[in-house]
């Protein structure tokens, strides 16, 4: 048996879908695009029925890829379980008729029943169910109450007994259903109800997503370091480089496979950072430096998903992405890959075309830092002075804006509207979220990992044939004359493409002027991308959009660094 969670976004389906399923989940894309949707398993009579989470969707006449996905996977269920949020019926009634119309057998369910007795909603379930023709039941999944319920009623899912709906009758049939089944009393509104209006006004709403993204990318970057420092950081040093170090000497310490497993060794030690082998910064990159802050994002975006914050940001900055090419939810990717460039690609899934995404990736690698990133430009920069930090994120500020306005303009298609709900705040449930943590994180490890390790392996062939230093020698003149850095610099430059963050870190001793910091740190922000988001790149946009974006990376680069060594005074 196979059924089928259909809803609008924003309505608990992926709550009531974790409390039927727990954790054996498995987060798969459609046939033939990059949507994604959940798969897992439940009991129904201690038979194993399968469970999934449709791509949140207003209506059958898809306006998106989501959409159209949700309408493809109709026919493939056994049995439809439609759900509803209790406390906007009528937003939701439009769906749920044009579901019936498909005579599949099928069951209705209010969720967030609680939130209707806060809102003086009364609803006459005995009434909506004979308005609707089959079964109704009421779920506030949060807290689990109705679930059971919900079990139990699934095999009694039945076809619709009514005659189909035209289009023109559709919003005064719905009308006589609120009419008949729903009450509403007077109430004022409450505190949290005004703070809700706050955010999406332009003012108030600006404010607070300030102070919202800056405090979540302090927390972020206070879990992630902190599960660097005392967690990844010491178990490879401590448990995992003696077992590198023995295999080391196994190889003779020396060797084309040495080199390209375990790397070159430092004065007979391996360094994490630096030694570059497939078995040791192939597994230190994605494990100990890129997991610790995707971790700590996916929480992050977890409360604020379930909170119900991230539309408002969405719809809040939806007038200012459209400029770039891009609609509000871009905005999710980019906070993403503030902490690590990989999810933030990843994550440029949810956009729903081919040109949005490339626009997506390709700011987010030139424009968007990583929190590791971070750090070394604060440590190596912010110890010659604040302002030149703030140089640095100036700069690729207005590239970021520049870069989109020049992408949008330039490259064909059109960027969709944003259509969705602004869902009430609802206080998080940990479980949930920690539930959906756990999806997101076997998923990065699966997707990511294998991609990375690929990707260091190539890099450490290409380092064994001497094609670093023909590509270094190549870039020398133009590294030296246009954007007046030294030679050595040069080595930095090509490390950025493993690691930008070590790469900053090789610019401190070699002497450098302020001016030629500051270069050096923009450049490297905004040159190739690491090598893990190479890698993710090339897997998601396809070879030739990948050349395409590394190019205008490229370009973009030698452009900026050129005019800041000309215009610096």
């Amino acid at each position: 048996m196979k059924v089928l969670l259909i809803g609008n976004p924003n309505v608990g389906k992926s709550v009531i879908f974790s409390r039927l399923t727990g954790i054996q989940v498995v987060a798969s894309n459609y046939p033939g695009s990059t949507v994604n949707f959940k798969q897992g398993f439940f009991k129904i009579g201690g038979q194993k029925a399968e469970i999934i989470d449709v791509p949140g969707t207003y209506s059958l006449k898809p306006t998106s890829a989501a959409e159209e996905v949700a309408v493809k996977m109709i026919p493939e269920g056994d049995i439809i379980v439609c759900v509803i949020d209790a406390t906007r019926l009528e937003r939701s009634l439009p769906l749920t008729l044009q579901l019936l119309d498909h005579k599949r057998p099928m069951l209705v369910v209010l969720n967030i029943w609680d939130e209707t007795k806060h809102k003086g909603i009364q609803i006459d379930i005995k009434k909506l169910s004979e308005f609707l023709s089959v079964p109704v039941i009421t779920t506030s999944a949060i807290t689990g109450e109705g679930i059971r319920s919900l079990v139990d009623m699934i095999p009694k899912a039945s076809v619709p007994d009514r005659p189909k709906i035209k289009e023109s009758q559709q919003w005064l049939l719905i009308g006589e259903i609120i009419n008949q089944v729903q009450t509403v009393t007077h109430r004022h509104h409450t505190l949290t109800e005004k703070f809700q209006d706050f955010t999406i006004r332009p003012f108030g709403g600006i404010l607070i997503a300030f102070l919202v993204l800056s405090l979540s990318f302090f927390i972020i970057r206070f879990l992630g370091e902190g599960l660097i420092g005392l967690v990844f950081e010491p178990l490879f040093e401590i448990v995992y480089k003696p077992l590198l170090l023995d295999f080391s000497q196994y190889l003779g310490g020396k060797g084309v496979l040495h080199d390209i497993l375990i790397g070159n060794l430092i004065n007979g030690d391996i360094d994490f950072n630096q030694s570059f082998g497939l078995i040791s910064t192939g597994l230190f990159v994605p494990i100990g430096i890129v997991f610790p802050y995707v971790l700590s994002f996916y929480f992050i975006l977890g409360i604020l998903e379930d909170y119900g914050y991230l539309p408002r940001l969405a719809i809040l900055l939806d007038v200012f992405m459209h400029r770039i090419g891009l609609h509000g939810y871009a905005i999710i990717p980019t906070v993403l890959g503030l902490g690590c460039n990989v999810p933030g690609i990843l994550a440029t899934r949810i956009l729903e075309s081919k040109r949005e995404r490339f626009i997506a990736c390709t700011l987010i690698s030139i424009g968007i830092p990583c929190a590791s990133l971070h750090a070394m430009i604060f440590g190596l920069v912010g110890a010659r002075g604040l302002k030149y930090v703030l140089i640095i994120y100036v700069v690729l500020a207005i590239v970021w804006i520049c870069l989109g306005l020049i992408m949008n303009m330039t490259i064909k298609g059109f960027t969709p509207e944003l259509f969705t709900e602004i869902p009430p705040y609802r206080n998080p449930v940990l479980t949930a979220v920690f539930k959906k943590l756990w999806m997101r994180m076997k998923a990065f490890l699966k997707e990511a990992v294998p991609i990375v390790l690929i990707g260091v392996l190539i890099i450490n062939l290409f380092y064994s044939l001497r094609i670093f230093d023909v590509i270094a020698d190549f870039f020398a003149p133009v590294i030296n004359g246009l954007m007046g850095l030294p030679d050595k610099a040069v080595t930095a430059l090509v490390i950025g493409f493993l690691r930008k963050d070590v790469a900053v870190g090789m610019l401190a001793p070699l002497g450098l002027t302020n001016k030629q910091v500051v270069i050096g740190c923009v450049t490297l922000a905004m040159f190739f991308p690491c090598v893990a988001t190479f890698v993710v790149m090339l897997r998601e946009l396809g070879w030739k959009d990948m050349l395409k974006a590394s190019a205008i990376m490229l370009f973009a680069s030698v452009i900026v660094a050129t005019l800041i060594n000309i215009l610096w005074p």
